[in-house]
């Protein structure tokens, strides 16, 4: 018998991953406040890896803490260049500037993912993408955000890869998986593992 399986996510787009995979799921928001838990980790200078960890996990407890003895599925993403954070622009202005300082550099996409199981966490994993930026003059800056518009603050790079923000990229080293946010790979490996998918 499989166990019941919760993601602890409201995002369509890990949602469709898991619905693609195949995977009988509920889907279920976490209500933890992500700023909260961030803003101690950037003082004490926890790497990204780190910071997207730790609010998969908090995310994954706190749904474990509501449905025992279901599985859950936490997961989140951070953005770096180098140790800088990003966090989701806030206005046109802020996503311009994010894209003038990732221009012509490479980034990183940090996903985590945590399992846990009545209250505890039983599993954690971290994938990483690697994006390559190509050189961006402040006129083709300008045109691609007047295009996309308020499309530029739904994610913390202001680019959405589905989209004209494929138009950005020289190069991407990572899979499709990790760069939405859920690396399924490992995930579907150890939930065969632990028995909660059919192997």
């Amino acid at each position: 018998m499989t166990l019941p399986l919760i993601l602890a996510s409201s995002s369509p787009f890990r949602r469709m991953l898991m619905e693609n995979a195949g995977l009988h799921f509920q889907a279920i928001a976490a209500n933890i406040d992500e700023r909260a838990i961030e803003a101690p980790l950037e003082h004490t200078g926890a790497s990204p890896d780190a910071v997207a960890l730790v609010l998969a996990k908090a995310k994954a407890k706190e749904v474990s803490d509501r449905f025992p003895g279901s599985l859950i599925i936490g997961s989140d993403q951070t953005m770096s260049l180098g140790s800088e954070v990003f966090h989701k622009p806030k206005s046109i202005a802020d996503a311009e500037n994010h894209l003038k300082t990732l221009s012509a550099q490479t980034h990183r996409l940090n996903s985590a993912i945590a399992l846990a199981r009545n209250g505890d966490i039983i599993w954690e994993h971290v994938s990483h993408a690697n994006l390559t930026m190509r050189a961006l003059s402040t006129d083709f800056i300008h045109r691609h955000l007047s295009r996309v518009g308020e499309k530029a603050l739904s994610s913390v790079g202001a680019y959405q890869l589905e989209g004209e923000g494929i138009q950005l990229f020289s190069k991407i080293d990572g899979d499709y998986f990790t760069i939405v946010g859920l690396p399924m790979v490992p995930l579907l490996e150890k939930l065969r593992e632990l028995g909660a998918i059919d192997g």
